[in-house]
């Protein structure tokens, strides 16, 4: 294992830590064998910014006596209400969310914590005035948090966040397919596109110029970057479903993100066993497998945006739809080939179904991917039946 300064926090950390979210929904039987498996390898390094309370309480069981040999990313803002995951900027609702996270996780302290999903620069402005922000800092100033971040997908919002010298720390989404993408390009539509067989011609594919200087204004100001979506959900592993049309191996990926200015470790989700084996054999491969130049310069079609990455920020939903395991669902069959017969039990488990949704559209202003979530759950309807 490799470990790296984490900015100017003074934390050193694992480059490569664990991500939680997947255990959200898994038993502690589950939960357990993957975080002694992440600890045993030398992973030091764990994202929690789940608030369902389950999967807060299971990790803070496989964690109990083992507090000191972690470090912790917790979000403030990221709040369980009415028995769904919620974005939230409500003080009441962060704070008990917080003290929540504290006590599930048996701690009295969390080593960053981040200002959740902060997607827009008018969302950075007005939470720079907010009674959240202020919570925020004094929990800074009381040592219940070491250092203070936030996690975003947007580069301009992020760069705004840093510049402001309130964070120390930036949880941001990172992979070669994001940092390719034209600004001015219409996502949704070349994705539509795509899908169609159309093959675009993004040969002359640079690093979109205001990732570069976010990267940058990180390294010059000692903010750490933690990375979020390293894999691109795994569709980064696959020529078919990757959003540049060429695939990539897992190593090649953490490359990549390991390679990028201030970057201190890259989160990667892990639910098994097995996703910690492999994603330690990044310490074994060889400099040739690692190296991701080759595959990136033979980029010739783009495959960009539109794609659900399941984070469900794209919740609460007013009619109670888990958007995020509607859309996997549909992914397999419509991606991955599966026969809808197949996947139609575990679909029509889930507490209510596409045909539940209401098309009021605010999943989609929250959908950092642009994922058309009104047609999707349309076609989920025509897919499945409801």
């Amino acid at each position: 294992m490799e470990y790296r300064k984490l900015g100017r926090t003074g934390m050193t950390v694992s480059a490569v830590s664990l991500g939680c979210e997947h255990m959200q929904g898994k038993d502690y039987s589950v939960i357990k064998p993957v975080i002694d498996a992440a600890l045993d390898a030398g992973i030091n390094y764990l994202d929690v910014f789940m608030s369902e309370p389950q999967v807060r309480t299971d990790i803070g069981r496989a964690l109990a006596g083992r507090r000191e040999q972690v470090m912790i990313q917790g979000h403030i803002g990221s709040c369980w209400v009415d028995g769904q995951y919620k974005v939230s900027r409500d003080l009441k609702e962060c704070t008990e969310a917080f003290e929540d996270l504290l006590t599930r996780l048996q701690t009295d302290y969390i080593d960053v914590g981040f200002l959740h999903f902060v997607d827009k620069e008018a969302d950075w402005d007005a939470l720079v005035q907010s009674d959240v922000m202020q919570y925020a800092l004094s929990l800074k100033e009381k040592g219940t948090v070491r250092a203070l971040g936030i996690s975003s997908h947007d580069p301009v919002t992020a760069k705004k966040a840093v510049d402001s010298g309130l964070i120390d720390v930036l949880m941001f989404s990172l992979n070669p397919a994001y940092d390719l993408i034209p600004k001015d390009v219409n996502m949704p539509d070349i994705f539509t596109e795509v899908l169609q067989g159309k093959k675009q011609d993004f040969s002359a594919l640079t690093l979109e110029p205001a990732r570069a200087e976010l990267y940058r204004d990180c390294e010059e100001r000692g903010v750490a970057i933690t990375v979020m979506k390293t894999l691109a959900m795994g569709t980064l592993l696959s020529e078919e479903r990757s959003p540049l049309g060429v695939a990539l191996t897992e190593a090649q990926c953490i490359s990549y993100a390991l390679s990028r200015p201030a970057v201190a470790c890259v989160v990667v989700g892990m639910q098994r066993v097995s996703d910690v084996e492999h994603a330690m054999e990044y310490w074994s491969a060889t400099e040739a497998e690692r190296d991701h130049s080759a595959v990136l310069g033979s980029l010739g079609m783009f495959q960009a945006g539109g794609r659900c990455m399941y984070c469900n920020h794209c919740l609460p939903c007013p009619a109670r739809i888990d958007i995020a395991a509607v859309n996997k669902y549909l992914d397999l069959v419509e991606l991955d080939k599966k026969p809808a017969d197949s996947v139609l039990q575990h679909y029509t488990a889930l507490e209510n179904t596409a045909d539940a949704c209401l098309a009021c559209g605010a999943c989609e202003s929250r959908c950092p991917f642009g994922v058309p979530v009104i047609e999707r759950m349309q076609r989920a309807v025509q897919t499945f039946g409801k």
